[in-house]
């Protein structure tokens, strides 16, 4: 991956807070495979920085980094409390009409990162409402009431509703071929996926600053996601 200029990803800065809109493929920390990582490229900006939550390496969108002590304190009493509102865009397989459908089920993650649907799991809560049927798929938003790893991608795959390209939670890549009547490749060419990673985007968070004042930032489509959803929108 190319150098990141940490200032071309900032959406939200006062004192307190940073917002940013997380490229994918980009680890939010250390990564020994990595030479860079968000929490590094945070602290060259603001010595103290801090990451207030994470977001899974191929999921772009935003993500909080507080700049002093006192204002992570403040933010992690919220996440706690369940006081702070997140929103992700899925696209997914299949026609779904979900309507507040909330999806209630314990996850439980094994040693090797992969989460599944267990009653010995950890209490995990998602609600999810349609914005836009297509052909086949569908985009989602996504609303996790909780922070459990992977919550997202496994809830919708309980639903029988997997993300494109999740391939760890039976999630399939997106060919252009497959949606489009007259695609045409030349046979020494391989196709790619429309979207080379989980089609999962941070949409947007909002949270109450160290005033109590009400910070609600949206993050825009990386230019992948975009792609999908525009190629979705042309070929229904």
């Amino acid at each position: 991956m190319k150098k990141v200029d940490f200032d071309n990803l900032i959406l939200f800065e006062n004192e307190d807070y940073l917002v940013i809109n997380k490229p994918p493929y980009l680890s939010s920390l250390d990564d020994r495979h990595e030479a860079q990582n968000i929490l590094d490229l945070a602290k060259a900006h603001t010595p103290d920085s801090q990451l207030c939550h994470r977001l899974d390496k191929e999921t772009s969108g935003c993500l909080v980094i507080a700049k002093n002590p006192a204002a992570y304190r403040h933010l992690a009493m919220q996440f706690e409390s369940r006081k702070v509102n997140k929103v992700y865009h899925a696209v997914v397989e299949g026609i779904k009409e979900f309507s507040d459908e909330l999806v209630d089920r314990n996850l439980l993650a094994n040693n090797k990162g992969i989460a599944k649907v267990s009653k010995d799991g950890k209490p995990a809560q998602t609600v999810f409402n349609t914005l836009k049927t297509y052909y086949a798929h569908t985009l989602v938003e996504c609303k996790p009431i909780t922070g459990r790893l992977h919550q997202i991608r496994v809830h919708l795959a309980y639903l029988k509703s997997p993300i494109c390209g999740d391939s760890l939670y039976g999630g399939k890549p997106l060919y252009l071929s497959s949606i489009k009547r007259r695609f045409n490749l030349k046979k020494e060419t391989e196709e790619l996926p429309i979207m080379q990673r989980v089609s999962l985007h941070a949409y947007s968070i909002g949270f109450k600053g160290m005033d109590d004042t009400e910070i609600f930032v949206n993050a825009p489509y990386p230019k992948d996601f975009k792609v999908l959803v525009n190629q979705l929108e042309k070929t229904s």
